[in-house]
């Protein structure tokens, strides 16, 4: 009995550690967002830094690909691909799937953004968005032009992502853009 306490207490203490961890490292508003270097879907390398000093980033995080819930938040990001591109912003999305089945993905739903791929879920915790399960939250950054985080969409609904995206995007002043040319 004093045994099995005593496992008990030592994986309660380790659960709290963990948990502990997760919250401090955990991005706010306001915070420098973290670099990376992911591939994508477009068979391209991404980093942050690339784009710090030119313009905005957006990162919509989703748990996986080939799901229900993942499936229709990216369709939506599609579906208002006009509208999100009317701004001079570069936008991706973001899971811990492998480049191939993020690829494939992407070619079977006609996705015209890339999809990054964070296999060895690196990224994904330097935002603090890795779930208990082990798959990104289906959670939404705007980073400024400096590298700043100045949104966090913690409640990303699968079905209008792609319209709360452009209005968030027009509501924190993001610039405008005449292009259309996939980011």
């Amino acid at each position: 009995m004093k045994t099995g306490l005593k496992q008990v207490l030592t994986i309660a203490f380790g659960a709290c550690v963990l948990l502990q961890a997760a919250l401090a490292g955990a991005l706010e508003v306001g915070d420098r967002a973290p670099d990376f270097a992911l591939q994508a879907s477009d068979g391209n390398t991404y980093r942050l830094s690339d784009f710090v000093g030119r313009q905005p980033v957006i990162l919509a995080f989703f748990p996986a690909a080939f799901t229900g819930g993942c499936t229709i938040q990216c369709k939506a990001i599609r579906d208002s691909s006009d509208e999100i591109k009317s701004f001079d912003v570069a936008y991706f999305m973001a899971s811990v799937d492998s480049v191939v089945k993020n690829t494939d993905f992407a070619e079977e739903y006609g996705l015209d953004f890339p999809v990054l791929s964070d296999p060895d879920k690196t990224m994904t915790a330097d935002y603090g968005v890795l779930g208990a399960s082990g798959f990104a939250n289906r959670w939404t950054y705007y980073i400024d032009a400096q590298g700043i985080v100045v949104q966090i969409d913690k409640s990303t609904n699968p079905s209008s992502a792609g319209t709360d995206l452009a209005r968030s995007m027009a509501e924190l002043g993001f610039p405008r853009s005449n292009q259309t040319a996939a980011r």
